[in-house]
């Protein structure tokens, strides 16, 4: 199916792909409690399927069960919802949401999933807001929405929404996923997380030539979560015995980078039986990023 095609009144499924966390520094705490951040996004080919259809009457329905999500706080509806009251649009919509990303992995499926809503919502409904607006709408859903909005591999300031473009290298990911969900706030409340790590200049990450290594960089959080999952401990240690590898936001899903598809999956392959994982491309933007305005 092509992703940009427009639906009709039936039922059309849009991807909604995971994100991984190239490095993430926490440089600060702001005065309401948020966290600044600097972080470097990137999409991965694992994705959800998010069903969308329009509705006459403005209704927002999710038409099937997700496990551990009440409709009311599931970040679709809430996007759906969000756009309507952003825009005035008097449609509505069904959703079907069909779950592949680990929930509690730090793979940021919810806030994909809102922003694939918003992405598609924006065409079918013919709101036709810009990408910039679309972003702001995801900020008051949850700070990971803006990029999966914005579209391509970035680094990130302020608290996930302030956002640069940036390269990578290609790269075919090993993602290995622990039978635990971290919880992300209380991993930030830590008193052990390291809230003051040296801001990186833009420009460290940018340039005509610049590309975002292969080797992940540093996650801030990982030692905090290392300490309080043993599951996480142990996925990751066992990943660094194949090369250099790193817990992705606030875990519990960890990854390493390798040039071919062979290679990665030769790795996943050796791991242990009870470990469960996955292996997935790098993108360079978003399946939808076309749906936006710029």
């Amino acid at each position: 199916m092509n992703p940009l095609a427009i639906a009709p009144a039936a039922m059309q499924y849009y991807p909604a792909p995971a994100k991984l966390n190239l490095m993430l520094h926490v440089t600060g705490r702001r005065a309401d409690g948020y966290h600044l951040l600097q972080t470097v996004f990137r999409f991965i080919d694992h994705a959800d399927r998010i069903g969308l259809s329009v509705r006459e009457d403005g209704a927002i329905v999710r038409v099937n069960d997700v496990a551990g999500v009440a409709e009311a706080d599931d970040l679709t509806v809430r996007a759906a919802r969000a756009l309507q009251q952003a825009s005035g649009c008097r449609l509505g919509a069904d959703i079907e949401v069909m779950k592949r990303i680990p929930q509690g992995g730090g793979l940021g499926g919810g806030s994909s999933d809102a922003a694939t809503v918003l992405l598609v919502l924006n065409r079918l409904w013919g709101v036709g807001l810009a990408r910039e607006t679309l972003q702001s709408i995801g900020l008051g859903l949850g700070a990971d929405v803006p990029v999966f909005v914005f579209g391509q591999t970035a680094f990130a300031g302020g608290v996930g929404e302030e956002l640069t473009p940036i390269a990578a290298e290609p790269a075919w990911y090993v993602v290995l996923v622990p039978p635990v969900a971290v919880p992300t706030r209380e991993v930030f409340q830590a008193p052990d997380l390291t809230r003051d790590s040296p801001a990186a200049k833009i420009a460290g990450f940018s340039g005509p030539h610049y590309r975002f290594p292969l080797t992940p960089g540093r996650n801030d959080l990982e030692p905090v979560v290392v300490a309080r999952f043993p599951a996480v401990r142990e996925h990751l240690a066992w990943l660094r015995e194949h090369g250099p590898a790193a817990m992705s936001g606030s875990g519990a899903c960890v990854f390493a980078a390798f040039r071919t598809e062979d290679e990665a999956r030769a790795v996943l392959a050796r791991r242990p039986a009870p470990m469960q994982g996955f292996v997935a491309a790098g993108l360079d933007r978003h399946p939808l990023h076309g749906f936006a305005a710029p």
